[in-house]
């Protein structure tokens, strides 16, 4: 028998803006927020996402992205998911929800991620202080591991980064 193979229910086109994606997507849990897909209770399937800025941040060695990303309009969203049970009854408020996640990773061509330091004058951080300028390091995805080329000679175990 073939390995199960997620049925895809929010799929993302890394090319394209937050705005532009074939599945709607969003900044906040609300209620009034109607849902994107259903899942059936035990189907195996499979969320894309964006990162929570849409894409505004560059792979590349400039930080000004940071420095100068506007922050009124982030933390993109995909989902909300409606769960359903054998005989198509959604979850309700209330119920509780066991959720197993199955793979974790980048999506294809997008192997790569970021840390940022904001701009004091853009929101700063806890270490503001010691970090008042805007700063990036782009990480780079190799099966478990990372590296980065702002931190040389500094490579990551994925699983210990991320604590997964």
């Amino acid at each position: 028998m073939a390995p199960l193979t997620p049925r895809l229910v929010v799929p993302i086109d890394v090319k394209k803006k937050p705005w532009e994606q074939k599945v709607r997507l969003h900044n906040r849990w609300h209620p009034d927020i109607p849902p994107v897909a259903d899942v059936t209770e035990g189907e195996l399937f499979r969320v894309e996402m964006v990162d929570w800025t849409g894409g505004r941040v560059r792979d590349d060695d400039s930080a000004d992205d940071i420095k100068f990303l506007d922050l009124t309009i982030t933390h993109y969203l995909s989902g909300p998911l409606r769960i359903v049970d054998a005989e198509g009854v959604p979850a309700s408020p209330g119920d509780l929800l066991a959720v197993e996640i199955c793979n974790l990773g980048p999506l294809p061509g997008d192997e790569w991620g970021y840390t940022g330091i904001f701009e004091r004058e853009n929101g700063g951080g806890f270490l503001t202080d010691h970090f008042p300028s805007a700063r990036k390091a782009i990480w780079y995805f190799e099966g478990i591991y990372a590296y980065s080329p702002q931190i040389p000679g500094k490579s990551s175990c994925v699983n210990e980064a991320f604590q997964l």
